[in-house]
């Protein structure tokens, strides 16, 4: 599809799936602006905004928020980001969200629920796509269990994890179209348990660990082992955690 170049402002362009985005728009002919904490020259933090956020936004197009912590703040960022996106005339607000943010009372997914609300009431034209748990968050929380002897693995839960470089692919062409208010899901191809993740990383990267089943307590895992961050109707994700592991294992 021949889309005309724009200028494009990434918001935690130097994270996992902000990189992807901002290289992917740069390639496909667009002006694209990264906006981090650290990097310049657009370095602002986001909960306070100010003169370098303003600076970043005057004449964008579209803005691309992947920006995120889940320590806190996002919803206070979101507020900040959108008054200067009016502000800025932005034509085009693009949010990268969670499957089941709606149904699994995690804190962190009810901010990322608050976020979702808030760019649909900004006057914006807006677009939220949400996805699955990406490869690299299942990886590194099984780079943490695998450091005890004993691998605590938690019982009845499964996952359904995509490769982001395809939700990276997907949010560019979104961010390249008009508004189109909330998209279907990105789930990865397949619903695995996440004992039989475990064995897939084990068996990857050649370790051997005794596994203890551990039911995690409170409503947000409760929630979790009912699938509300699953959809399974939405499996359109290509690459599988198998696929994953041999690229970074790859020298």
């Amino acid at each position: 599809m021949t889309t005309t170049p724009t200028t494009i402002l990434v918001t935690g362009g130097t994270g996992t799936l902000g990189r992807l985005v901002s290289e992917r728009l740069r390639a496909d002919g667009h002006q694209v602006r990264v906006l981090s904490r650290r990097t310049q020259p657009y370095a602002v933090d986001l909960r306070k905004g100010g003169r370098v956020l303003d600076a970043a936004l005057d004449g964008v197009d579209t803005v691309v928020h992947c920006a995120s912590t889940p320590g806190g703040g996002d919803e206070k960022a979101a507020h900040v980001l959108v008054a200067a996106a009016r502000r800025a005339g932005v034509r085009h607000l693009v949010y990268i969200s969670i499957v089941g943010v709606d149904r699994v009372p995690l804190p962190y997914y009810r901010a990322k629920l608050g976020v979702e609300r808030i760019v649909e009431e900004s006057g914006l034209g807006w677009t939220v796509l949400r996805t699955t748990q990406f490869h690299d968050l299942v990886l590194r929380i099984l780079e943490t269990l695998a450091k005890m002897p004993v691998m605590p693995v938690p019982s009845g839960m499964s996952d359904q994890p995509i490769e982001v470089a395809e939700v990276a692919d997907r949010l560019c062409e979104l961010a390249a179209g008009e508004p189109a208010g909330r998209v279907p899901d990105m789930g990865g191809p397949e619903i695995r348990t996440f004992t039989d993740l475990v064995r897939t990383y084990l068996t990857a990267t050649g370790r051997r660990r005794l596994l203890l089943p551990v039911r995690l307590p409170g409503k947000a895992f409760a929630g979790f082992r009912e699938g509300g961050h699953l959809t399974p109707g939405r499996a359109v994700g290509r690459g599988s955690f198998e696929d994953f592991l041999a690229t970074r294992s790859t020298p």
